[in-house]
């Protein structure tokens, strides 16, 4: 039995991510706003009711590549290691995603990651659905932090902070800096932005 479900698993999400790929590819040629939502099913091979179970908005289709990082700074607080503070947990998970030239850092210049910034940032839908993720992350991590009005304010400062170091990144290589000139910048704005916070939030 839980082999079975653990296959049903498995198609399930092959199928969620190439339903995502082919919208992207189509989205990158055309654009988001002239592409349909049955142009997408039809690319992928499927209904579009049942795209809809999948993805239930349009904006999905790219953003839910966010929401597998929407509960990332909740999950790194939970998971540090005793005697660690939660904002120091922060600061080397985020200076370990600019060492890693992870895409969520902004600090990536593949070409796939770039074209899909563009689409991103260039879409009015897109970046207004973005601050529905951003709010998840926000709610999660003020959760982790402890809940309450001081956690609010905190979790609000970190999300922001982490998302503007990212978009400072992207935007710098976009304009045709290479990672290898940006990167040092990036890890001094990290450590500058992280000691404000550190200066600002009273963490318990």
């Amino acid at each position: 039995m839980d082999g079975e479900m653990g296959l049903r698993e498995h198609n399930r999400q092959r199928t969620y991510w190439a339903i995502s790929n082919a919208a992207i590819a189509l989205f990158l040629e055309k654009g988001f706003d002239q592409v349909s939502v049955a142009e997408v099913a039809a690319a992928a091979g499927i209904s579009k009711p049942t795209l809809f179970r999948y993805f239930p908005a349009k904006e999905d289709l790219v953003l839910h590549r966010f929401a597998d990082h929407q509960d990332e700074a909740a999950a790194v607080v939970a998971g540090r290691p005793s005697g660690q503070s939660p904002l120091e947990a922060l600061r080397l998970h985020f200076l370990d995603a600019l060492r890693r030239r992870d895409p969520v850092s902004g600090l990536s210049e593949e070409k796939e990651v770039l074209a899909f910034h563009r689409l991103l940032y260039g879409t009015p839908a897109l970046v207004a659905r973005l601050y529905a993720y951003t709010n998840g992350s926000e709610e999660s991590l003020a959760a982790a932090l402890g809940g309450g009005l001081d956690a609010r304010l905190a979790a609000g400062q970190i999300v922001a902070v982490r998302r503007i170091l990212a978009e400072e990144n992207w935007r710098r290589i976009e304009a045709g800096e290479s990672v290898r000139e940006v990167g040092p910048d990036a890890v001094a704005a990290a450590e500058r932005a992280f000691a404000q916070l550190g200066a600002g939030i009273q963490e318990k």
